[in-house]
């Protein structure tokens, strides 16, 4: 209820003026200014001037307010084994002391000279650190856990998922298929191989592994996966595939120009490169899926107001489209950043965050994005707290969406303004590390989540009055 009093609080008073070109496939254009021109459309964003074929073109709308172009929900959550190792009761009283693992106990444990009890306690300590979100502690552990005790498929099963969950699908791969070797009939085995699969573009491997998962136990998460993998793999049965120095792309030959495939593909290699540059990050093998539109709302049961979604695999409809617009440029770096995003913070960014800087590294701006309305939400109190922005936002409806994204936005903003590109850096490196959100605020820019807040209200206040 909340949310819906608030967004009409902000829509009442206007996002943010100008002329909204509605595309065909879908997509909208937010300019300053629009005119039409023959058969083609011209129209303005800030001193830039663009021209589009009207053939692409639904309707142009006069005023209102910025459509939404993205919709991202989160890399699926990878659910962690639950079997246990021999010894681990055992043990766990003796390392776990206080709220942390304790180093001296663990390695007064491994001196007894026992392998069986050694592998326990390094399970148990890597256990107990992946619960607790230090991701980069429990594989530590877990790699020592696997030298006492390598044909242990429990033991690989749990490292696993810790890989996946770091967003390394690629190191893991071969660990996971070790699991499933040493005991094929064990459904934790064959449900993190089937999200390694899935994570390397291996799709149809995914599927076969998730059933057998599925036969051994069932279980509604995978059950779930096991549809959407299945919609991607009806979706691309007849689609070609190309690989480049950081993509590897999936296309409808007969329906996507090969000029459009080469432009998409100089226009990504050069975001990446940029985003490397201001995130420091280098993320593998990225898969990138052009769809139809009827083929990309299938595969992904986006929102109707989505135009692009990157759910560890960038999916983006192209249909209509002859060239690399300046907007989808704007939409594939914005896909793009939540791929190096994911893997700086290891899957763990909150989502206002991560909507945000995907923005900034698009090159939006809160002065075109409702600024003034903001700082007067700001300024009453009313705004949605950031932290009932964390999670997915799925559940919004287009309205709803556009005030997340606004508020995201502003905080990030005000971040990158006031400390710089190094400090936003430096929080999802931390989040990444496995800091909490508001530790990670409070190490770099010296706020949490209420300091945070006020401080964005100021930072608009001074930008754009009340």
């Amino acid at each position: 209820m909340r949310i819906l009093f608030l967004c009409g609080v902000l829509f009442a008073a206007s996002l943010c003026p100008g002329d909204t070109i509605r595309l065909k496939n879908g997509r909208t254009i937010v300019a300053d200014s629009v005119a039409e021109n023959g058969n083609s459309v011209q129209y303005a964003v800030g001193d830039d001037t663009y021209t589009i074929s009207k053939n692409l073109v639904d309707r142009i709308d006069t005023g209102g307010v910025p459509g939404v172009t993205h919709h991202d929900e989160p890399v699926p959550e990878v659910v962690m084994p639950s079997e246990s190792v021999r010894g681990e009761d055992e043990v766990f009283g003796k390392i776990i002391r206080n709220g942390r693992v304790d180093i001296d106990a663990l390695y007064a444990v491994e001196k007894i000279g026992s392998p069986e009890l050694a592998a326990a306690a390094y399970f148990t300590a890597g256990k107990y650190e992946a619960e607790h979100g230090s991701r980069n502690k429990a594989r530590e552990y877990l790699e020592q856990a696997h030298r006492y005790m390598p044909d242990s498929p429990i033991i690989l099963n749990l490292y696993v998922s810790v890989l996946l969950q770091m967003r390394k699908a690629g190191d893991a791969l071969p660990f996971a298929e070790e699991a499933a070797r040493m005991s094929p009939a064990n459904a934790d085995a064959q449900s993190m191989l089937g999200y390694a699969y899935f994570l390397t573009d291996h799709t149809p491997k995914a599927i076969d592994a998730w059933k057998k998962s599925l036969a051994i136990r069932p279980d509604a998460t995978i059950q779930g996966l096991l549809a959407k993998a299945q919609r991607e793999d009806s979706a691309e049965t007849d689609f070609s595939l190309q690989e480049t120095g950081h993509f590897t792309f999936h296309y409808e030959g007969g329906k996507t120009p090969e000029h459009l495939r080469q432009q998409i593909i100089t226009v990504m290699e050069a975001h990446y490169d940029e985003l490397v540059r201001d995130l420091n990050v280098e993320p593998r093998q990225i898969s990138v899926s052009l769809y139809s539109d009827h083929a990309y709302f299938d595969v992904t049961q986006a929102p109707a107001w989505s135009s692009a979604l990157n759910d560890g695999k960038i999916r983006i409809p192209i249909s209509g489209l002859t060239d690399v617009t300046p907007e989808l440029s704007r939409v594939l770096k914005h896909e793009l950043s939540h791929s190096f995003i994911n893997q700086l913070t290891r899957g763990r960014c909150p989502q206002w965050l991560n909507e945000g800087v995907a923005q900034l590294m698009e090159g939006r701006s809160v002065a075109r994005f409702g600024g003034h309305t903001l700082a007067m939400l700001y300024a009453s109190h009313q705004q949605i707290p950031l932290n009932a922005l964390d999670g997915s936002w799925m559940r919004f409806n287009e309205r709803q969406a556009q005030v997340a994204y606004a508020e995201g936005l502003a905080a990030s903003e005000y971040i990158r303004d006031t400390y710089g590109i190094s400090d936003v850096q430096r929080i999802l490196q931390r989040i990444g590390d496995g800091a909490s959100t508001e530790a990670a605020l409070r190490s770099t820019v010296h706020a949490g989540y209420g300091d945070l807040e006020e401080e964005v209200n100021q930072y608009l206040k001074g930008r754009f009055g009340n």
